[in-house]
């Protein structure tokens, strides 16, 4: 299938979240992205963005309540990245914040049918 215009925005929201990170993580700060809060409020906003262009909006579905579950616990990551910005764990818990991205935005795809999947028996999903 091809890329639909809705998860090419998700893309890109979600490569505005990764350029950024890779800069901080070089540089050890950004534009306006000065610390682990900075990182991680950036990756709550865009990161929430991109979910709700990319998601179907079925929430009855099996699919559609495992995406909101895996989309839950990468917010609440991103709000743990918050809170515990100014700790020693801070660095560890943006980057398990950034990967969760990165999958919620990989699951959408796959749902989508962008990326194609494949189940044990060897047949796409």
């Amino acid at each position: 299938m091809t890329l639909k215009t809705r998860d090419l925005v998700a893309t890109i929201l979600v490569a505005a979240v990764a350029v950024p990170y890779i800069g901080y993580l070089t540089n050890g700060a950004m534009p306006f992205i000065k610390d682990p809060r900075g990182m991680a409020g950036a990756g709550l906003i865009l990161g929430t963005i991109a979910f709700f262009v990319a998601w179907n909006g079925d929430s009855r579905a099996q699919r559609g309540r495992g995406e909101i579950g895996i989309a839950a616990v990468s917010w609440t990551l991103g709000i743990l990245a918050v809170v515990f910005a100014e700790t020693g764990a801070a660095e560890l818990i943006l980057a398990i914040f950034v990967v969760s991205i990165a999958v919620v935005w990989a699951v959408e795809l796959v749902d989508a049918g962008v990326v194609h999947g494949h189940h044990p028996t060897g047949t796409a999903t």
